[in-house]
């Protein structure tokens, strides 16, 4: 049965479709917004896992034919998941999984196809629409209506689901997921935007989110299936008793152990312990190790959050506002451009800034897009296994470090210098060398120190923190620079990234069913004084960008020519061009509307260049002695070059003060000479002469 449902949404016609495509999937929906169109669809195993994880994975995959475009490289098609598409996956993956009842551990896989890109309206909030669509259709447990929406401020006024040309002129980029009760995800960028006016984006979202719940019901009801029959996967009763009698005061030591190692190793000697003490009782407890630490885990959980609500203590000892000591170098690196290392606590990056030209610019081929992309910030985040104590194959790059380098990356973007100021390609790369919580903010800190040591002149420092949150009822505590214990067994994972002035980033992730603007508002409070105090501790190593940069960056100078010459410079088959940067040293850059960029690391080089490029597009200057080569001579004089490919002639009795016999008794081809540019007639022919050149400098000496 084909049930669709057409309506406007933020001035725009929004249609939901079920029943006609991916039947055969658990539960399918066609998204359609303007010309955007996305299909999602839904499944699940009929039998739990192995796996001590909920196992949901979301693809999110752009189909080039969406936007009448056929992929690029050797083979014609679609291939990995670009950035933009990992970026949209986590979108619908973080909002959804926390919504699945406790216990379903059955293969969950979300699928998202853009079958149509009108490149006005973005699918990735589409897509959050039709997954949910489809999984509340679906004999897959899950009950709870969600959405997404963008939300921009253009001019003051707040947009919902802006096109990408509107998002061009705004200062706040957020996407924010949620149900009709409560948010479940925020995700975005703004320009130093005060939490005020962030919470007045988020009032504005929920209320578009709950009227697009409010069509989903509307376009479900009465299609519904029965769910399918599955039994939350839970460890034996009777062995979690006993676990819990001979672990828990052994939990709750290893738990307040303030080193992350000296916590893992306890509770490691604990499980073990555990284990024995079971398997000389019975035999049969051998075979429950994964189920004990699994029990221990849930024990380890508890512990931390009743300690937290009743005491206000937190497993290193820390209150629930105060941040870990922060250190923070610059220059650490001798050879790189800019470096800088910032720890805090026993969370470490090493953040590396490199300064390229146009030339190392990222291109971008996307479906949002009818021309090519080019990118000239980049900021990559890597998290190797030896930050966590780990010994684990090094793969590719996860999707998680692109995520978190993107929230990074977002943070900084506001505060570097316009294109036009600073014509770099800008790569920053922040390498976790320990992780103990809120890499991604100690990214965002060394970021900003590292653009300061390699004189980028950001206009101000940025920082980042993340923000806890443990909730059982009505108690709540918001906890403050948050450990990595506490983001594995807390409700919430809040990023907030920004200068003295506001907000820059804001990433929100929550395992409950959802939080509300109350505790959204006490959470960005604490964290605008937690990045003030971080702030304050930066710039004791730094506190503005260096006057100069490396010695080993590259030197750009820009300089505008007609755009009528660029063929000069080239010249034919490029001759021209690789002449100069093989005699200069120098990289050059031509843009199409005349704009040279000449790169050197050595400033001479650049200033060779320059001079080389000027003497090929300058124009003849009457009056002017030039120096040039004898390119010909004839009967009546001899014809030489003043510019690159400019020739005049010199009359014979322009040659020397005596009267001349023979052109070749005073120049011969080839020879260097001095002639003074006399005129330039309407057929644009130059009349030079040697006599007046020679006379003049007589006068001068």
């Amino acid at each position: 049965m084909i049930q669709r449902l057409e309506r406007q949404f933020a001035g725009r016609t929004l249609s939901l479709e079920v029943g006609r495509m991916a039947k055969l999937a658990h539960g399918s929906c066609l998204v359609q917004y303007g010309d955007t169109v996305v299909l999602c669809a839904v499944t699940a195993q009929d039998k739990p896992t192995h796996l001590p994880f909920f196992p949901l994975t979301v693809e999110y995959r752009e189909k080039s034919y969406a936007a009448g475009k056929i992929p690029g490289g050797f083979f014609k098609r679609e291939g990995r998941p670009g950035e933009k598409e990992i970026l949209s996956a986590r979108q619908i993956d973080r909002p959804i999984r926390p919504l699945f009842p406790d216990g379903f551990m059955h293969e969950t896989q979300i699928a998202c196809f853009i079958l149509s890109a009108d490149q006005e309206n973005d699918a990735d909030v589409l897509a959050l629409l039709g997954a949910s669509v489809a999984l509340n259709m679906s004999k897959i447990p899950f009950s709870t209506l969600v959405a997404s929406v963008r939300v921009a401020r253009i001019k003051e006024n707040w947009v919902v689901n802006p096109t990408f040309e509107q998002l061009q002129y705004s200062d706040v980029d957020i996407v924010v997921a949620g149900s009709e009760e409560a948010l479940t995800m925020v995700e975005g960028a703004a320009v130093e935007v005060p939490e005020s006016d962030v919470l007045e984006g988020l009032q504005v979202a929920q209320g578009a989110i709950q009227e697009l719940c409010t069509l989903q019901k509307e376009l479900l009801e009465g299609y519904s299936v029965p769910e399918m029959d599955w039994s939350p996967v839970e460890p034996d009763s009777e062995l979690q008793k006993k676990v819990e009698d001979l672990a828990l005061p052994r939990v709750t030591e290893a738990l307040n152990l303030g080193d992350k190692e000296e916590r893992h190793q306890a509770m490691a000697t604990v499980t073990e312990e555990v284990v024995t003490t079971l398997t000389e009782q019975d035999d049969k407890y051998a075979e429950h190790a994964k189920d004990i630490s699994e029990i221990l885990r849930s024990i380890e959980k508890k512990t931390m959050r009743r300690q937290i609500l009743d005491e206000g203590k937190r497993a290193d000892g820390r209150g629930l506002d105060d941040i870990r000591q922060i250190t923070s170098e610059v220059g650490v690196l001798p050879r790189t451009h800019g470096s800088a290392l910032f720890t805090r606590g026993q969370t470490q990056a090493l953040a590396v800034v490199t300064l390229g030209t146009s030339r190392d610019e990222q291109r971008i081929d996307s479906i949002d897009s009818r021309e090519e992309i080019t990118k000239s910030f980049m900021l990559h985040y890597n998290f190797p296994p030896f930050s966590v104590g780990e010994a684990r194959p090094f793969r590719g790059t996860s999707r998680r470090e692109v995520g978190h380098g993107n929230l990074a990356e977002r943070a900084v973007q506001p505060l570097l210098p316009a294109y036009d100021e600073f014509p770099y390609t800008i790569r920053i790369v922040s390498d976790i060398l320990e992780s103990n919580g809120s890499s991604s903010m100690a990214t965002v800190c060394g970021s900003s120190l590292a653009l300061m040591d390699a004189g980028v002149p950001i206009k101000s420092s940025v920082a980042g923190v993340a923000m806890g949150l443990i909730k059982e009822g009505d108690e709540v505590a918001i906890l403050t620079d948050i450990l990595g214990l506490e983001d594995a067994l807390g409700d919430m994972d809040f990023k907030v990234a920004g200068t003295l002035e506001g907000v820059t980033s804001i990433q929100m992730d929550i395992k409950i069913q959802g939080l509300t603007l109350e505790i959204l508002t006490e959470a960005l409070e604490r964290a605008k004084k937690a990045r003030i105090h971080i702030l304050e501790s930066m710039n004791d190593a730094l506190v503005e960008a260096r006057s100069d940069l490396s010695e080993f960056a590259p030197r750009i100078v820009s300089i505008e020519i007609n755009p009528e010459k660029i063929g000069e410079i080239i010249g034919p088959k490029g001759k021209t061009i690789r002449a100069i940067q093989e005699e200069s040293g120098a990289t050059i850059d031509i843009d199409d509307s005349g704009v040279v960029k000449i790169a050197a690391v050595s400033g001479e080089a650049g200033t060779r260049a320059k001079e080389m490029i000027e003497a090929i597009v300058a124009d003849p200057d009457i009056g002017r002695i030039y120096e040039g080569p004898v390119k010909n001579t004839t009967t009546f004089g001899a014809f030489i070059e003043i510019m690159p490919g400019t020739e005049g002639l010199c009359h014979i009795s322009e040659l020397q003060e005596s009267r001349t016999e023979r052109t070749e008794d005073v120049l011969k081809k080839g020879d260097i000479t001095k002639v003074k540019l006399l005129s330039i007639d309407e057929k644009g022919r130059l009349r030079l002469s040697r006599k007046a050149a020679l006379a003049e400098e007589e006068a001068a000496s």
